[in-house]
């Protein structure tokens, strides 16, 4: 075991061009997580989570400070970190199989290793059946199946979700977060996953990031050792929910944002 992750200092200001103030998004943010580990951000609403998961994937610059993703400074985006967004965005005009290839594709690999790739993870995540669909013949559950699917394709270091689960009803939410925590014991995948539901977080992280209102910073991290499956009416589930929802009390009156959900349909807000 070692950090598979390092966030050091890390600083993002944004600055309009309309002249208005600039926005501290996060502030002297430092977080280091294990190979393997599957950690949940959360926070209320526009306390700079999905800012932190985009400076990870490499899509946003960070003002100061560094990320390190096993030893190499990110720089950029790349295929080291396979990123799942709220909206599936998946290629419409694509078959199920080729949404699934289409990263090793672009990374040169031959038709042949590329079917044995999207066969492999179009198993795994319980679609090879539908592997000749077009997305739009697909349930939205079973779309965010294929887009996990298709970042685990490019056989990253760290999977990066940022709600994956928030635009999907309170039946198919849960669903997915049982069939996520059976991929992630598959694979062994490092996760980083970004939620404003308390329960969502108790139920797939083996540690919580309780971020801090705007300008985000860490308020605390609590260890979730519970035992997997878990089950939301366990006394010690309980237990732990009951103290999350303390430590962000402060921070969601500070914050004037609405109240991080404690189940699983908070709706679709980006946070």
């Amino acid at each position: 075991m070692g950090y598979e992750l390092q966030v050091i200092g890390v600083r993002k200001v944004f600055r309009p061009e309309d002249g208005r103030a600039p926005l501290v998004a996060l502030e002297r943010f430092d977080l280091a997580i294990e190979k393997g580990e599957f950690v949940c951000i959360l926070g209320p609403s526009g306390c700079g989570k999905s800012t932190l998961l985009n400076i990870v994937a490499g899509f946003l610059v960070p003002t100061e400070g560094q990320v390190i993703l096993d030893g190499v400074e990110v720089t950029g985006s790349g295929r080291d970190r396979g990123v799942v967004f709220q909206e599936h965005a998946l290629f419409p005009w694509f078959r199920v199989w080729q949404n699934v290839e289409f990263g090793p594709k672009m990374a040169g690999v031959n038709p042949a290793e590329r079917a044995r790739i999207a066969d492999r993870y179009l198993d795994l995540v319980g679609l090879g059946a539908f592997r000749a669909a077009f997305p739009k013949e697909l349930s939205g559950g079973m779309k965010q199946r294929v887009a996990i699917a298709r970042a685990l394709a490019n056989d990253p270091k760290i999977l990066l979700m940022d709600e994956p689960f928030g635009s999907l009803d309170a039946q198919t939410r849960r669903l997915m977060q049982d069939e996520l925590t059976k991929i992630w014991t598959a694979t062994g995948k490092t996760i980083l996953f970004v939620t404003h539901s308390i329960e969502e977080s108790l139920l797939l992280a083996d540690r919580v990031v309780v971020m801090t209102a705007r300008p985000g910073r860490i308020k605390t991290v609590l260890p979730a050792p519970l035992t997997r499956p878990r089950s939301d009416v366990a006394p010690d589930f309980v237990a732990l929910k009951a103290e999350l929802q303390g430590l962000l009390k402060d921070e969601i009156e500070a914050g004037g944002e609405a109240r991080p959900t404690t189940g699983n349909n908070p709706g679709r807000q980006t946070l």
